[in-house]
């Protein structure tokens, strides 16, 4: 599959297991899970035609790892990993994290986050990253990145809880002002 088919199917897997799932009459369970097969028939019948092989082909080379596939007694589910705006419980359970995690932002978001720290805006939760490159590149969506570091241990012993998702994002509710710096 050439790459802009992947990025398409990707783009589509996104808004579709994230954002609106109603749009093509997919009806996620209350952890994001939907059948494969039913989310191929629902993309056809609404003018997407994707075989099962693209689809996992954009699974396997997405380099954020957005979606899971899981197979059981069922058949095959898929969900994304994170980054809901619809109402799901992934059921991630409180972690310890690093010592520090980072988030990628730009210079005008700045002084609200001063103000105010970190919040999920539309999302169920604020996005971390385990490295300052992977930060990087989600700050550098939205112009010239800024990296923010977050002393997630110091969170996390004052109380914060933070999830993992399969793909490695780390989670949380918010993210207080006191817990962050902006380095380099």
């Amino acid at each position: 599959m050439d790459e802009r088919r992947t990025v398409k199917v990707s783009k589509y897997l996104s808004k579709h297991l994230r954002h609106q799932p109603e749009r093509i009459g997919l009806a996620l369970d209350r952890n994001g899970w939907v059948a494969v097969d039913e989310l191929l028939t629902a993309a056809a019948r609404h003018g997407f035609a994707l075989s099962r092989a693209e689809l996992d082909h954009a699974v396997a080379v997405n380099d954020k790892r957005r979606f899971t596939v899981e197979s059981g007694v069922d058949g095959d589910r898929i969900r994304a990993a994170q980054g809901h705006t619809v109402a799901v419980d992934l059921e991630l359970p409180p972690a310890e994290p690093p010592a520090y995690l980072y988030h990628g932002t730009v210079a005008r978001a700045l002084d609200a986050i001063r103000a105010e720290g970190l919040r999920p805006m539309g999302r169920h939760h604020v996005h971390l990253s385990p490295d300052r490159e992977t930060a990087a590149r989600v700050g550098a969506r939205r112009g010239r990145p800024l990296v923010l570091t977050v002393d997630a241990g110091a969170m996390h012993r004052a109380g914060h809880l933070l999830r993992v998702s399969d793909n490695g994002v780390w989670l949380a509710e918010a993210v207080p002002p006191e817990f962050l710096r902006l380095r380099g």
